[in-house]
């Protein structure tokens, strides 16, 4: 799959990584460059380290200054280079029925992103979709949310949501957007065996401009007693619902 040209980053800008599921992912992606690697002795012990890699020895306070708060670093830090860009044609191309695909329309949360890239992984999804200015960052929250996800699941960028959904549904795509309001229920939505699903920001849901790029609006069949459900918990039950339908 053809990847945009990485762009170069200054040190001070790159993204840690921290914990161990986040970081062996990343060691084992042959797209991602690894700059360098803080780690503990004990913690260095479960690892393989490429030689041409930068490797410091900590202990585990001099860790806890690297990574934000109280991260969960588990003896092991890593920067990193942000995965280059990918085409949504060249995803497209390699479409298959069962094999759905998520837009995600605002949700800037790293850790919903994370914990969405975890399921998406979890149901074989094509990948995500996203805009590249309304999105979070690659970051170490957003890795150790995805749990190694971030590096085996596609992660489109792109500037035009709508134009993008234009091509998505060109692709054979049925476009179908999650929303509270709607008549029907995703069951009742569901159309040809390739299903992109739409899913706005917490709160704000989709924009009016997205829902109607999309060929049904749907509901999840929850009980009145709860509003609605955290976007990442929405889009792990469609996910379900888009691949055993």
């Amino acid at each position: 799959m053809r990847r945009k040209a990485r762009q170069a980053v200054k040190p001070e800008n790159r993204p840690r990584f921290w914990g161990r599921h986040a970081v062996s992912a990343a060691l084992d992606n042959p797209e991602r460059v690894v700059k360098r690697i803080w780690v503990t002795r004990d913690a260095a012990l479960d690892f393989e380290f490429d030689p041409s890699i930068a490797l410091s020895f900590a202990d585990v306070a001099d860790l806890g200054r690297l990574v934000p708060g109280d991260a969960p670093h588990q003896g092991i830090v890593i920067e990193i280079e942000k995965l280059p860009d990918i085409w949504l044609g060249d995803l497209l191309d390699q479409a298959e029925d069962k094999r759905p695909l998520l837009v995600l329309d605002q949700v800037t949360d790293p850790h919903n992103v994370g914990a969405i890239l975890r399921s998406a992984a979890a149901f074989n999804a094509l990948g995500i979709v996203t805009q590249d200015r309304h999105a979070p960052a690659e970051s170490g929250a957003l890795a150790k949310a995805a749990s190694g996800a971030l590096e085996t699941v596609p992660w489109i960028r792109v500037v035009n949501l709508s134009r993008a959904l234009d091509e998505i549904a060109e692709a054979g795509f049925w476009r179908v957007g999650l929303t509270g309001e709607a008549e029907i229920t995703l069951a009742e939505a569901m159309g040809p065996p390739r299903i992109a699903l739409v899913l706005g920001a917490e709160g704000e849901g989709m924009r009016q401009n997205t829902e109607a790029h999309c060929d049904a609006l749907a509901r999840l069949p929850i009980s009145d007693r709860i509003e609605s459900l955290n976007v990442s918990n929405a889009a792990a039950i469609a996910l379900y619902a888009a691949v055993t339908n």
